[in-house]
């Protein structure tokens, strides 16, 4: 079922000279094709974000600049009977020293970005986040609440012809986003956490197509509105003979033209054109949750959690309300070419986020 919406499959601005929103930008493509030349103040957001699932841990890395201050995050959750959390989190008014490029079309992430200082100590934060030949290389020190020192450097690998999903999203001419969303990547490195190593993907495995280590980049650029709420959905492995990447969205496209709902089989996207049907429990956030589609049938998922991760800020221009959910998905999706996956245990998460920013 192939969607409604505007493929891009030229390179793109996604402003005006004015700042506006470029008409020509709106719609989705399967690379990276928009160029974010966003200008000044006024409502900015930028940030990359990325995750890193692995059997057994979690690793995710945030860097934004979000105008008026910048929000830099490592996060390390253990699964199973510990349930340890690891997390370091700084905040820096104003944004002083954090600058998250504009995106280049055809390469999200290209362009280094380092923040923090080279030896992080208090609230302070290290990530870098640099392209390599064999891909994106993920790096970051800092201490946990704990004041144990925690590293990370994981090498995300970029398979040739690997297809991903980048959206703009239109409120208005004034208001709008950019997102490029990136599932099922394999990955491999190592954390440390005190004295204590861990090996992930072919650095355990010694066999990179034996890598059971994915990672998901959430890359935004765009203005918004001052209040939103919205869902988000991911998930990567092997499931039913295929390697499957699962990225959904809800809430915060309804009304628009776009959504950032698809699924990547093989390294092949279908781009899924109608909203979604969420349905959770904001009292009961590890209860299960289900994802479908309302009338294609493309998408058929139960989530079950098995931890959440809830964080509530209120500070003056920020409040903020998140339930992130880390836990499985189980059912079946179908692709344009209408083959039927079953989806059997895959880890992911799912995030039903009230922000005022």
């Amino acid at each position: 079922m192939a969607t409604h919406e505007h493929e891009i499959t030229e390179p793109v601005d996604l402003c005006l000279p004015d700042g506006k929103l470029n008409p020509a930008a709106v719609g989705w493509s399967r690379q990276p094709l928009h160029r974010a030349n966003l200008r000044g103040w006024g409502r900015t957001k930028r940030w990359e974000y990325w995750c890193v699932t692995t059997p057994t841990h979690l690793v995710a890395l945030t860097v934004s600049d979000l105008d008026f201050l910048a929000l830099n995050a490592v996060y390390v959750l253990e699964y199973g009977p510990r349930g340890r959390e690891f997390e370091c989190s700084s905040i820096v008014p104003a944004g002083r020293g954090v600058h998250l490029p504009d995106t280049v079309a055809g390469a999200p992430g290209s362009e280094d970005v380092v923040v923090g200082p080279a030896r992080p100590s208090g609230g302070k934060v290290r990530i870098e986040i640099r392209d390599e030949n064999a891909g994106t290389r993920l790096r970051a020190r800092c201490l946990t609440r704990d004041r144990l020192p925690l590293e990370v450097d994981i090498l995300v690998s970029r398979p040739a012809g690997h297809e991903s999903l980048s959206v703009v999203v239109p409120w208005s001419e004034q208001r709008f986003q950019y997102t490029s969303k990136h599932t099922a990547l394999p990955a491999a490195g190592r954390v440390r956490i005190g004295s204590e190593i861990l090996e992930f993907g072919a650095s355990r495995t010694k066999n990179a197509a034996d890598s059971d280590t994915w990672a998901v980049l959430d890359h935004g650029r765009g203005r918004w509105p001052r209040a939103v709420d919205w869902n988000w959905g991911a998930a990567s492995g092997r499931t039913d003979g295929r390697t499957l990447g699962l990225q959904f969205g809800g809430r915060w496209t309804a009304g628009t033209v776009s959504t950032e709902n698809g699924l990547c089989v093989d390294g092949r996207l279908t781009k899924i054109g109608e909203e979604l049907d969420w349905h959770w429990s904001a009292s009961d956030p590890l209860s299960p949750w289900t994802v479908r589609t309302a009338s294609s049938g493309q998408v058929d998922l139960t989530f079950t959690p098995f931890h959440n991760r809830s964080t509530h800020t209120d500070v003056g221009l920020i409040a903020n309300r998140t339930d992130q959910c880390f836990g499985h998905y189980n059912g079946r999706v179908r692709t344009d070419d209408g083959t039927e996956i079953a989806v059997t245990q895959l880890l992911g998460w799912a995030e039903d986020v009230r922000m005022r920013w």
